[in-house]
C-alpha cells in the first residue's frame, strides 16, 4: 500500500478503536447504575439504563458497518484483518454486556421496594464489582493488546463462576429463612446468573485479545468454577 493508502487505513482502523473505547465506557456504566438501581430501588435510574441500550446498539452497527467498508476498501489480510475481526466481535460482547444490564434494571423494576432482603444484596453487589474488575481489565487488555493480562481475566472467570455459586446457596438460605424472601430471591437469583454472563462476554474478549496478537486461539475449555451437574438459575428470554 502505498502512503496514503496507509494513513487512510489507520484512520479507519482508529475510528474503530475509539467506538469501542465508547461502548466499553458506556456498557461498564450501565452494569453500574444497573446494579445502583437495585441496590437502591431507584426506578428512575433503572429506567435510565433501559434507555442507554438504545445507543449501544446503534455504536455496535456502527462498529459492523465500519469494519464492513474497511474490509471492501482495504482488503486487509494477516494481522490488519485480524484487527477488524477484533473489533467486531468486541462490539458484539459488549452489546449483549448492555443487555445484561439491562435485564438487571428491568428486573429491580419488577421488585420495586416489595419485601426486600438488605442482607441478600450483599453477596449480589460483591459479584457485581468482581464481573466490573474483569471488564475493565479485559478493556484495558483490549486496548494495549495486553495478552498476559487477557488471560488473567480468562483464568479468573473460574472466580466469578465460584462467587455466584456462594450467592445462589445463601440466596436459597434467605428463601427457607422466610417465604416471604422467596420473591425478592428469586429475582436475584436471575441477576446473579445475568453477572456471570457479563463475566463470560469479558472473557470472550480476552479470548478475542489472544487472537488479535497472536493469530491463535485459547482451548475451548475454560477455567471453571462449578461442576457441570450444579444447578443453575436460568436467566433466558429477557434481552
Amino acid at each position: 500500500m502505498d502512503q496514503h493508502t496507509v494513513r487512510a487505513y489507520d484512520k479507519d482502523l482508529d475510528l474503530l478503536e475509539r467506538r469501542i473505547a465508547e461502548m466499553g465506557g458506556l456498557a461498564e456504566k450501565m452494569v453500574i447504575d444497573a446494579m445502583d438501581a437495585l441496590a437502591a430501588a431507584d426506578t428512575a435510574l433503572a429506567h435510565q439504563v433501559v434507555s442507554t441500550d438504545p445507543r449501544l446498539d446503534m455504536l455496535q452497527r456502527e462498529v459492523e458497518e465500519q469494519a464492513v467498508l474497511t474490509i471492501a476498501r482495504r482488503q486487509p489480510v494477516a494481522i490488519d484483518l485480524r484487527e477488524i475481526i477484533g473489533a467486531i466481535r468486541v462490539a458484539g460482547d459488549l452489546e449483549r454486556v448492555g443487555d445484561l444490564a439491562k435485564n438487571i434494571a428491568k428486573r429491580s423494576v419488577k421488585i420495586g421496594l416489595e419485601s426486600r432482603v438488605p442482607r441478600a444484596i450483599v453477596g449480589i453487589k460483591h459479584m457485581n464489582d468482581f464481573a466490573l474488575e474483569l471488564m475493565k481489565d479485559v478493556l484495558d487488555a483490549y486496548a494495549q493488546r495486553d495478552i498476559e493480562r487477557a488471560l488473567a481475566v480468562w483464568e479468573r472467570d473460574a472466580d466469578l463462576d465460584a462467587l455466584e455459586d456462594s450467592v445462589f446457596r445463601d440466596l436459597l438460605t434467605h428463601m427457607m429463612e422466610d417465604p416471604r424472601n422467596i420473591t425478592f430471591c428469586a429475582h436475584l437469583l436471575f441477576c446473579s446468573k445475568n453477572i456471570e454472563r457479563i463475566g463470560d462476554h469479558a472473557t470472550n474478549i480476552a479470548e478475542t485479545v489472544f487472537y488479535l496478537v497472536t493469530g491463535s486461539t485459547l482451548p475451548t475449555d475454560r477455567p471453571r468454577g462449578r461442576q457441570e451437574s450444579d444447578i443453575e438459575a436460568d436467566a433466558g428470554g429477557e434481552s
